[in-house]
């Protein structure tokens, strides 16, 4: 069974249409989150680690991030042709909207709006206190986009030992190694004379 965890006039909303445009076989769980005025709070029904929404539990798997829950629904639901399947040459376009969306749209104007950097950095380090990875004992796919760019942004960061020690985890890897021989020179950037 399909259950979405949606707050009224939120990101989830989305979802919700989502759901419609589908035909899905969905029940709407309402709850409440913290809103940006202060209003609302944490609802201990909505299983999303940070109270937020969507949150969608499916014979219970749990997925959040409206991106991953709007893949997985699509994903569920073929005939609706709002997807495409793997293999398919529109696949690899649709996911770079989505993941764009998600991760480079959306951020930028969260920000703008409101400082969201605090609360992301929280939840990164809550995951890897249970670590050592983010998904506790597993090294996952997650590990590698994430952790690159808490590499790469380690010095934009708080000062953490927790940080630090995962990023010389990811170091350590085999595979990471490999990759930075295969990834070729760094630029050269020439003085300006």
């Amino acid at each position: 069974m399909l259950t979405l965890f949606h707050a009224p006039w939120s990101r989830s909303s989305r979802l919700v249409w989502l759901v419609e445009e589908l035909g899905a076989d969905c029940r709407i769980e309402y709850c409440d989150i913290r809103r940006m005025d202060g209003a609302g709070a944490a609802d201990p029904k909505n299983p999303h680690p940070d109270g937020k929404v969507p949150a969608l539990l499916h014979d219970g798997a749990l997925i959040t991030e409206s991106a991953a829950v709007a893949l997985y629904l699509t994903g569920l639901h073929p005939e609706a042709g709002l997807g495409f399947p793997p293999g398919a040459p529109e696949r690899g376009p649709l996911l770079t909207w989505l993941f764009w969306g998600a991760g480079e749209f959306e951020p930028s104007l969260w920000n703008r709006v409101t400082g969201a950097v605090d609360a992301a950095v929280t939840r990164l380090l809550e995951a890897l206190w249970e670590g050592p990875w983010l998904m506790g004992d597993r090294f996952t796919v997650a590990d590698v986009l994430i952790g690159s760019t808490v590499a790469w942004a380690r010095e934009h960061l708080p000062e953490s030992p927790v940080l630090d020690a995962y990023v010389e985890r990811l170091a350590g890897r085999p595979a990471h190694a490999r990759a930075l021989a295969r990834d070729g020179a760094p630029p050269q950037y020439a003085e300006a004379s």
